[in-house]
């Protein structure tokens, strides 16, 4: 998304897309179009950033839960080993 000087003096706004794989670059056109369509262009680049900000802060969050979760497991586990080993009960391993 740019705005260009062509030869014939005047401002074009123009948009790059991908295109099988290419890059390609689409006139919009000048004045008040090329105006309305950068505008736009910059609302939706804003929106698609601040629902990036949304996922990373939830992503975040989630992890966040993840790790506490993963430590409360653990606690618990060891204490009912502990409690397990208290009352006279052993985990049997391998070839025993």
């Amino acid at each position: 998304m740019a705005w260009e000087r062509r030869e014939r003096g005047g401002w074009y706004y123009t948009r790059s897309r991908r295109v099988g794989g290419r890059v390609v670059r689409e006139y919009v056109g000048g004045g008040l179009v090329g105006e309305m369509a950068a505008a736009a262009d910059a609302a939706s680049r804003a929106d698609a950033q601040r629902k990036a900000h949304v996922w990373r802060a939830r992503r975040a969050r989630l992890e966040a839960a993840s790790e506490i979760s993963g430590r409360f497991s653990d606690a618990v586990d060891g204490l009912a080993r502990g409690a397990l080993v208290i009352a006279g009960y052993h985990q049997h391993h391998r070839g025993e």
